[in-house]
């Protein structure tokens, strides 16, 4: 990617400062720290590649160079949208499937972080968070896409089987414009994500509706119970054996489909 052509095709959406990198340890460590540093709402990290990136639950995050997309927004919440901070993982999850959706791909969200295509995760999200005392400060979203092929990691070193567009696509995409789609997407859905139908929109795209799957919580047995949606807040509904709801709150939790 070009820093310049980047800059110029942000031009007419709504972001802050864009720093660009050939290589980095990881997107979240120089937004986190740019953040707490006094970074512009909306300000962005991209890299070419990483060397420490990092998913959730501490998992190694693979981006070889020019294979992947992989940034990190930053995002100072309003007074509106600081009782939905739960729903951001739902906002960068949204703006990734209609980015897809632009390019014919039906993809499915993985409660809580990863988007899949055809039962194959293609990205995932972090989210984190900077506290100022008790309050808090700023949220860095962490987005890693695998664009090429190249970006999914050998199949023993994964814990979920993974894909990219260009499987998918049988082409190879344009990586600045993906990017620019998944802004657009950040710029469309964050002034409705205290609505109803930001909610709405999430809950449609949940993977394996109707269907068994497990929980997993370090130290505790697995959660099993069939997905039956979303609440308010984003969080996971079960549905257990009993017929009684089971809701999965966020948190170092993981999700499998029942064998």
């Amino acid at each position: 990617m070009n820093e310049y052509h980047l800059k110029y095709s942000l031009s007419r959406l709504k972001f802050g400062v864009l720093r660009y990198f050939d290589s980095i340890g990881s997107t979240n460590d120089e937004a986190l720290a740019w953040a707490a540093d006094g970074a512009p709402d909306l300000s962005i990290v991209l890299a070419e590649e990483q060397t420490s990136g990092r998913g959730r639950l501490n998992r190694k995050w693979f981006t070889p160079k020019g294979t992947a997309l992989a940034f990190s927004l930053i995002l100072r919440p309003t007074a509106i949208q600081r009782p939905h901070l739960s729903r951001i993982v739902g906002l960068a999850a949204l703006s990734i499937i209609d980015a897809l959706a632009l390019r014919g791909l039906d993809a499915q969200i993985k409660w809580p972080n990863d988007i899949l295509i055809n039962g194959e995760k293609v990205a995932g999200i972090l989210v984190e968070t900077v506290w100022t005392g008790d309050d808090v400060d700023a949220v860095v979203i962490g987005v890693g896409v695998n664009v090429m092929q190249a970006a999914v990691p050998p199949a023993d070193l994964l814990n979920f089987p993974a894909a990219s567009i260009e499987k998918t696509l049988g082409v190879n995409p344009d990586s600045e414009q993906l990017f620019h789609d998944i802004l657009a997407g950040v710029n469309a859905w964050l002034p409705r994500m205290d609505t109803d139908a930001f909610i709405k929109t999430w809950d449609k795209k949940l993977a394996f509706r109707g269907q068994q799957v497990q929980i997993y919580v370090e130290g505790k047995a697995p959660i099993i119970g069939e997905v039956a949606g979303l609440e308010a807040d984003g969080s996971l509904r079960l549905r257990d054996a009993h017929d009684n709801f089971v809701i999965i709150r966020f948190g170092d939790v993981s999700l499998r489909p029942s064998a």
